[in-house]
Parts: structure tokens; sequence; C-alpha cells
């Protein structure tokens, strides 16, 4: 939770009579875009338990440009059909992109959307594209990436993101250290500090979010791993925090989401000494939450991602913001939370269509509603 919203939400808990009704009121009021409330109150939304009208789920309609499977398919890699690949030079130590892969000469879109449909409708695509460079992070890289993230998170039917690579071999080779050679020392700041917004960004999606990770996913690379709710990880897959070999630290969130995941003492080993974690211990460090055989770690991630958009999208959101900020808080305040999120729930069409269905022994027939 930001300070400003964590210290907002501590003032009005001590108020003695505070509620559910406080509680919504403290965090709508401080809560910016990505917050667990939403951008903005929708005229067409339902009323909340104090009355008003509950944040927004949904946004505009897409904004950015959407990918057809044609696009994935021409780098070789077709949905259904996963597989890690092989025959691509590994990225250096660092994590980043060898020497004399970089922006020059490429073309096209570095990231692309695409919404799934049949089977897999309410799933989001999110594919990194730059094989000449191994999905190393650049300036437009990044900022496609933004974009695509601003795409889904208003796009209405969106229930379930997966951010996955479509170059072999590899998931994010981390920073873009040829690019960066050319920065000078405040554009480096700056441009670190667009990544760490913008994997917060990730992180702060209100629909659950699944990274594929296939090969390597290094420096960069791994947190971008990190900022996703869930991974699912190929057996050969490798994530490494190599940054203190460079003489710097992971800046992009590293430092503070690997201990939450993995605890202190480990998050401490795998950032001092930069070692690189295969898929099963991953599994064991909790670092990846499924690990499969590397050529069906795509279609595990569809099966994961085909069983959360069974749930109601509204539930999927408060869902994600109950746990997510819960765990910034004290339990006290965490249920408080919880409280007033589930009564924003309560007049909601999808609860009663839930409780229908269930009654009917039918599957729901979710709206977002």
């Amino acid at each position: 939770m930001q300070p400003a919203l964590a210290s907002h939400v501590l003032q009005a808990a001590a108020m003695s009579a505070f509620g559910a009704r406080g509680l919504l009121s403290a965090l709508a009021s401080t809560a910016s875009r990505g917050a667990w409330v939403g951008a903005a109150a929708s005229p067409s939304a339902p009323p909340n338990a104090s009355g008003g009208a509950v944040a927004a789920p949904f946004g505009r309609a897409w904004t950015a440009a959407i990918s057809t499977s044609a696009a994935a398919a021409s780098h070789g890699h077709k949905h259904g059909a996963g597989g890690a690949g092989a025959g691509t030079a590994a990225p250096d130590a660092a994590g980043a992109a060898a020497p004399g892969a970089g922006a020059e000469g490429e073309s096209g879109l570095h990231v692309s959307v695409e919404p799934l449909s049949g089977a897999h409708e309410g799933v989001s695509v999110i594919s990194l594209s730059r094989p000449a460079a191994r999905n190393a992070i650049g300036r437009q890289l990044l900022r496609e990436l933004a974009e695509a993230l601003d795409t889904v998170r208003q796009e209405r039917t969106t229930r379930c993101v997966l951010v996955r690579s479509v170059v072999p071999g590899v998931f994010c080779a981390g920073a873009d250290l040829k690019e960066r050679a050319g920065m000078t020392q405040s554009e480096a700041a700056e441009f670190v500090s667009r990544i760490r917004r913008t994997f917060s960004e990730l992180q702060d999606l209100p629909m659950p979010t699944v990274a594929v990770v296939e090969g390597l996913a290094l420096g960069g690379g791994a947190e971008l791993a990190l900022a996703c709710d869930m991974r699912v990880m190929g057996s050969g897959a490798v994530i490494a925090f190599p940054e203190a070999q460079l003489g710097i630290i992971p800046g992009a969130g590293g430092t503070q989401r690997l201990p939450r995941i993995v605890g202190a003492s480990r998050a401490k080993e795998l950032i001092f000494t930069g070692r690189r974690v295969g898929g099963e211990e991953a599994q064991k460090l909790m670092l990846a939450d499924h690990v499969v055989p590397d050529d069906q770690v795509y279609n595990r991630a569809l099966q994961l991602a085909e069983q959360i958009v069974r749930s109601a999208p509204l539930s999927l959101r408060q869902a994600k913001a109950a746990v997510n900020r819960g765990l910034e808080v004290d339990l006290h305040t965490g249920l408080a939370m919880e409280e007033a999120l589930y009564a924003q729930l309560l007049p909601t069409k999808d609860r009663l269509e839930g409780l229908k269905a269930f009654a009917e022994k039918r599957k729901p027939a979710y709206t977002g509603e």
C-alpha cells in the first residue's frame, strides 16, 4: 500500500464510527489509477454497501494495437505449442543482450496484445517479441509494454492476462545494456525509474496475471516475472538476479518482491551471488507456482487461465485487491478491507447470477456487473 494510502486508512480506522463505509471512503479518496477501488466511479456501476457507486471495474475499449494469431505464429510460436526452443545464444552474465544486439536495424512491435476467443475467451496475452536482443528491455519495448498494460486495464472482457515471450529460448534477458551505455547518469536513473513504475503497473492490474517463463529470465526479466501474480516455468527455464555483479542492485522491484515470495534470507543469497535457478529449484523456492516440461509451458498457463476465467470478473478483482493490499497492513486493517471489498459485491448482478446458477445446477453466465 502506498504510504499516503496506508496512513489514511490507519487514521480512519482509529475513528470510533469507522466501519465498512468509512473504510470505503478513506480508500476511495486516496486511490490512484490501478488501485483496488478502480480509476473512477461509473454512472452505470451498481451501488456499494454505503449507497454510492462501485468504482468502475472495467474501462474503455481497446486503445492500443492488437496483434493477431498470425503475428505470434510468424515467430514460430503458435498458441497451444509453447516450446522454449533451442539454438539461441544465451545472454551474458549481466542478463543483457549480447554485444551487437541493439535496436539498430530492428523493426516492428516489440510488444503486442491479443485477446483470445473460444475456450479461452476472457484471456488476453501480452507477448514480448524482440528476437534481435533476446527481449532486452529498451526504450521501445518498455514504452510498448506500458501501452499494453493500459490496453488490458481498460478492456472490459479481460479476466486474466498472460505475459509471455514469442522468442525461443528466452523470456526476457533483462536490461538492454548496450542502449544503457549511451545514456547519461540522469537518463539511466530516469529509465530505471520508468521500468520500476511499469512493473508496478503490471502488479497493480486489477485482473490476475500469469508469467509464462520459457528459457532465460535474467535481471529485469526476472523482475518482470515477479511482478505477475503467478509464474508457470519450464523445467529448463532459468531465473537469476545478476545485478550485483555489475555494481548495481535489482532496481525494478526485485529487492522488494523477491523476499516477499521466497523470504529474506533466500532472497539475499540469490541477489548477493547472482546464481541461476532452474525450474525445479524455483518451484521449491516458490519462485514458480507450476513447473512443466519446456514444450508444455504455454499450454499449462492457458489451462490455469481457463480455470481462472470461470470465476466472476468482479470477484477476481476484489479478491486480488484483498490479498495484495491486505499483506501490506496489519491483520485488523486487512480484515476491515476484506469486509469492505465483500460489501461491494453484494448488490452486483453477478452475485445473484452465481446463486441462481448454483440452485439450477448450471454454469453461471457472468457479465461483470
